[in-house]
C-alpha cells in the first residue's frame, strides 16, 4: 500500500491541462513525436506549478511557503484545463504520425483526462476527511516527511505553511459541508478516529504544559537544530516564530476543524456502504472500473474472491499439516493469530527488533535481484516507524516514494502501534510487497525511466498495476527459494488470502449492503488477521470503496500474462526480460499491459 502521494493533486490522474496549450504546440518541434512529448512535458510542468505539495513530494524546492489550492474554484479551473488540453492534443497532434512510445503516451494522456472529466460527477463522493486521509493528517505528515529544512529560507517557508493551515482547512471544511448537504457523510465510527488524530497534533508543547511535545513542534525544532552554519540567535528567532505560528494559526485551525468533526458525528449514521450515497451504486461501479481497470461487475468480483479464498485455504491446510498442527484450519488460524511466539514484544526493544529484521530481509532480497531483473533501481530505501499521530488510522505497513533527486530515500513504513498486527510470520512477504521487489522497486524504476514523459513516470493512477505488481512480488519469489520457513510461507499465503478476502468484503459492504460487523465476522472466520488489523482493514474498505479490489485482480492478470509467455515462448522465456517488460513503461492499465506482453511474445518468437 502507498500513502501520501494520493493526497496531492497528480497530473497523471488527468487533473489538468492548460488553456494556452494550442499556442504552445504551434511552436513545437517539427517531429510529431517530439511535438507530442514537448506538449506532455509542458503540461506536466504547468500542472506541477498548481500543486506545491506535489512539488514537495517530488523533491522540488519551489513554492515551499504554499499549500495546494483545494477550493471549489480551483477544482473548476482544473476541470477546464483538462478539457482544453484534451481538445488541443486531439486537434494539433496527429496520432498516426507518432512513434510507438509517443502513441502510448497519447493514449494514456487521453484516457486519464477522460477519466478525470467523468470523475467530476463524483467529486463530492470521496470523503474529504476520513481516518485514512484528509488534510487533518496529510498536512502535518507532509511537513514532517516532505518539507526539508536545509537553510533559513526553508525554515521560514515551513513557518509560512503553518500560518497557511487555516485557509487550507477552510477550503476542505467547505468541501465537507457541501458534500454533507448532498447527503454524503462518512459513517459514525470514522469521527472518533479523526478527532483523536487531530487532537494529537495540538497536544503537548507548545500548546499546553504537558511533558509531551506536539509532532510539528518536535519536527521543526529537530530540523532547525540540525542546521549548520546558522547562528544561535537566528535559530532562536525561527523557533519563536514557529511557536507563535503553532499557537496563533495551527491551534485555532484544528479547533475549528474539531468542531466540524464533532458536529458531523452527531448526525452521522452507522450505514457503511456507498450504496447509501446519492447514485451510490453507479459511484461504486465507477470506483471498481477505475481501480481494477477492468469492466468486472461487483458480482463477478465477489464470486472471484470466494473462489480464491477457497483455493488459498486449501494451500494453508497443507502447511498446517506440514508443521504438525493438530486441529482444523480454523484452530490453526487462531493459533497463528494469538500465540505469543509469533509476535515481537510491544516494547521499544521489540519494535526496534522488528525494524532490524525487516531491514535484513530487504538486504537478503537485494542481493538476489540480478537473478530476476536486468534493470535495478538507483534510489535508496529506509525502514521507518509510522509517526504516532497517524498510527491509529494507518495500515500496518505502507510505502512512500523518495524524491526525484535521490536526496530523500523511499520509505518502508512500519506501524508499531500494536505489534500484534505485525506477526513475525508475515515479515518476509510484507517486505517483498512494500519494499523490494515490490513498491520501492517498481516506483523507483518508473521515476528513473528515460525518454518517457513525466506524467507517466510519476503516475500512481493505476492501482491494479501498482498494487498488483507488489502482490505478484510476494508470489513469484516463492519459486526461487524464499519462504523456506513454512511459517513464512504461511505468511505469504495469509497476505494473499487477505487480498482475496478483500474482493469478498469490499463488494459485500458496497454492493450487498453488508454491515461493518458482518465484514469483521467474515475476517475472523477466514483469516489469521489480528483484531487490530481486521478493524483497521474493515475501516479502510468502508472509506476507500473499490480500492482494495485492485490488488488481487492486478496480480492475477500479471500471473496470467507470465504463464502465457512461458507457454508461448518455451525455452525462449526469460523471467528477467518479462519483469523488465512489465516495469519499463511505468504504470499501465491492465488491458494495455496485456497488449504489450502479447506484442513482446510475438516479437520474441519471431527472433527480433
Amino acid at each position: 500500500m502507498k500513502s501520501l502521494m494520493k493526497s496531492a493533486r497528480r497530473p497523471a490522474l488527468g487533473l489538468a491541462l492548460t488553456f494556452f496549450a494550442a499556442a504552445a504546440l504551434a511552436a513545437s518541434p517539427a517531429s510529431e513525436s517530439d511535438k507530442a512529448n514537448a506538449f506532455f512535458e509542458r503540461c506536466f510542468q504547468e500542472e506541477l506549478a498548481h500543486s506545491p505539495m506535489l512539488e514537495g513530494i517530488l523533491g522540488f524546492k519551489k513554492d515551499q511557503d504554499k499549500w495546494d489550492d483545494t477550493s471549489e474554484q480551483a477544482r473548476l479551473d482544473a476541470l477546464a484545463r483538462t478539457t482544453a488540453r484534451l481538445a488541443a492534443l486531439r486537434r494539433d497532434v496527429r496520432f498516426e504520425a507518432l512513434d510507438a512510445q509517443a502513441r502510448l503516451s497519447y493514449e494514456l494522456f487521453v484516457s486519464q483526462g477522460e477519466q478525470s472529466i467523468e470523475g467530476w460527477r463524483w467529486r463530492d463522493h470521496r470523503y474529504v476527511f476520513s481516518q485514512m486521509g484528509g488534510m487533518h493528517i496529510d498536512a502535518p505528515a507532509f511537513l514532517i516527511n516532505f518539507h526539508a529544512i536545509d537553510n533559513v529560507a526553508d525554515a521560514r517557508a515551513y513557518i509560512a505553511r503553518l500560518r497557511g493551515l487555516p485557509q487550507l482547512f477552510e477550503h476542505e471544511e467547505a468541501r465537507a459541508r457541501a458534500a454533507q448537504a448532498k447527503g454524503i457523510l462518512p459513517p459514525k465510527f470514522v469521527f472518533p478516529l479523526m478527532i483523536d488524530a487531530s487532537r494529537q497534533i495540538v497536544t503537548g508543547a507548545p500548546f499546553d504544559g504537558s511533558k509531551t511535545v506536539s509532532p510539528l513542534w518536535d519536527d521543526f525544532q529537530t530540523k532547525v537544530g540540525a542546521l549548520k552554519g546558522v547562528d544561535a540567535a537566528t535559530k532562536t528567532h525561527l523557533l519563536a516564530d514557529a511557536r507563535a505560528a503553532l499557537q496563533d494559526s495551527v491551534k485555532p485551525a484544528y479547533e475549528q476543524l474539531l468542531a466540524l468533526f464533532q458536529a458531523q458525528e452527531q448526525v452521522a449514521t452507522t450505514d457503511d456502504g456507498v450504496w447509501k450515497l446519492p447514485d451510490g451504486d453507479a459511484y461504486y461501479a465507477y470506483q471498481l472500473r477505475v481501480n481494477t481497470t477492468t469492466d468486472m461487475s461487483a458480482e463477478q468480483i465477489h464470486a472471484l474472491g470466494l473462489r480464491e479464498v477457497a483455493r488459498i485455504h486449501a494451500a494453508m491446510q497443507a502447511i498446517k499439516d506440514q508443521v504438525g498442527f493438530k486441529g482444523d484450519l480454523a484452530a490453526f488460524l487462531k493459533f497463528t493469530r494469538d500465540d505469543p511466539q509469533f509476535i515481537y514484544p510491544d516494547t521499544p526493544e521489540g519494535q526496534a527488533a522488528y525494524v532490524k529484521r525487516a531491514t535484513q530481509i530487504i538486504d537478503d532480497m537485494r542481493a538476489r535481484l540480478p537473478e530476476f531483473f536486468t534493470v535495478l533501481p538507483k534510489a535508496a530505501l529506509v525502514v521507518k516507524k509510522v509517526e504516532p499521530f497517524r498510527q491509529k488510522g494507518s495500515a500496518s505497513a505502507f510505502y512512500e516514494p523518495g524524491s526525484i533527486d535521490g536526496k530523500r530515500p523511499g520509505a518502508y513504513y512500519i506501524n508499531t502501534y500494536d505489534m500484534r498486527a505485525l506477526p513475525i510470520w508475515e515479515m518476509e512477504t510484507l517486505a517483498h510487497h512494500e519494499a523490494i521487489p515490490g513498491h520501492h522497486m517498481q516506483i523507483s524504476i518508473a521515476q528513473e525511466l528515460q525518454n518517457v514523459p513525466k506524467f507517466r513516470k510519476y503516475s500512481d493512477g493505476y492501482t491494479a498495476y501498482v498494487e498488483g505488481w507488489a502482490l505478484y512480488c510476494e508470489y513469484f519469489t516463492k519459486a526461487y527459494g524464499f519462504y523456506s520457513d513454512p511459517m513464512q510461507d504461511f505468511g505469504r499465503l495469509s497476505d494473499e488470502l487477505l487480498r482475496a478476502v478483500r474482493l469478498v468484503v469490499d463488494t459485500g459492504i458496497h454492493s450487498k449492503h453488508w454491515t461493518r460487523q458482518q465484514v469483521m465476522d467474515y475476517f475472523r472466520a477466514n483469516t489469521a488477521e489480528s483484531d487490530a488489523d481486521l478493524t483497521s482493514e474493515t475501516n479502510r474498505y468502508i472509506v476507500w470503496p473499490g480500492q482494495a479490489t485492485a490488488y488481487k485482480i492486478g496480480m492475477l492478470k500479471i500471473v496470467e500474462l507470465r504463464e502465457l509467455a512461458k507457454q508461448e515462448l518455451g525455452p525462449k522465456f526469460d523471467i528477467r526480460a518479462f519483469h523488465d517488460l512489465v516495469l519499463k513503461n511505468g504504470p499501465l492499465p491492465m488491458d494495455r499491459l496485456e497488449e504489450n506482453v502479447r506484442a513482446w511474445i510475438a516479437s520474441t518468437k519471431a527472433g527480433a
